[in-house]
């Protein structure tokens, strides 16, 4: 009896032209508020579909344009143009300013992570507060990592898709200096008298000379 090979990855169904599988992923990001990942996007789109592809046909599509396909983690979303972001400022309802412990911590969790609290601790020089873990935490801008393979398995702290979302950045190494907080309304302009950043004291009159925690 002859016997019929059936070609591998042989599919049922054929795949939509790469034109519409543009327009299912345009579809899908401009509907969601979150980042969408390849792999949810390939368990919404029929069978066949490559949105990896299409992500990439997409974001040249946009390129210069007033929104913008962007990677933001491991996964992709539809935003504003950075030049045109003061367009979007009368939107703003309410805005938060971090305290300085909170900035310090921040900034420790992004550069360190995954780091434990008693390690924050130890890079500060002081204690940090269980209300400013939680602040971070109720912003979702950290969130808890995987626990440390050493006696008492600490917890570990890392920054969440949310924070790289909210500045733009596609991943930690791409952090927001002091200027960039200040414009976004989480810091205030001037230190108090005296304020200490990780061990150095800043110059309260010159803004230039202060250390830049979010930046290489």
């Amino acid at each position: 009896m002859a016997k019929t090979d059936t070609p591998k990855n042989e599919s049922l169904f054929e795949a939509p032209p790469m034109g519409e599988q543009e327009r299912m992923v345009e579809a899908i990001l401009f509907a969601t508020a979150d980042p969408v990942t390849i792999t949810e996007l390939t368990g919404r789109m029929p069978h066949g579909c490559d949105p990896a592809e299409a992500i990439a046909h997409l974001r040249k599509r946009y390129e210069g344009r007033g929104v913008n396909v962007v990677k933001v983690g491991d996964a992709w979303a539809i935003r504003t143009a950075g030049d045109l972001g003061f367009l979007m400022q009368k939107e703003t309802v309410e805005t938060r300013k971090l305290s300085r412990a909170a900035i310090e911590t921040l900034a420790i969790v992004a550069y360190h992570q995954p780091v434990t609290r008693a390690e924050i601790e130890e890079i500060r020089g002081v204690s940090v507060s269980r209300g400013t873990i939680d602040q971070l935490i109720e912003l979702e801008w950290i969130r808890f990592g995987r626990r440390k393979m050493t006696p008492g398995r600490p917890v570990t702290f890392v920054v969440t898709q949310g924070f790289l979302d909210h500045f733009g950045l596609e991943n930690a190494r791409d952090l927001p200096g002091l200027k960039e907080l200040r414009s976004a309304g989480l810091l205030e302009n001037r230190p108090p008298p005296g304020a200490q950043i990780l061990g150095e004291t800043e110059d309260a009159d010159d803004d230039e000379d202060q250390s830049e925690l979010f930046e290489d």
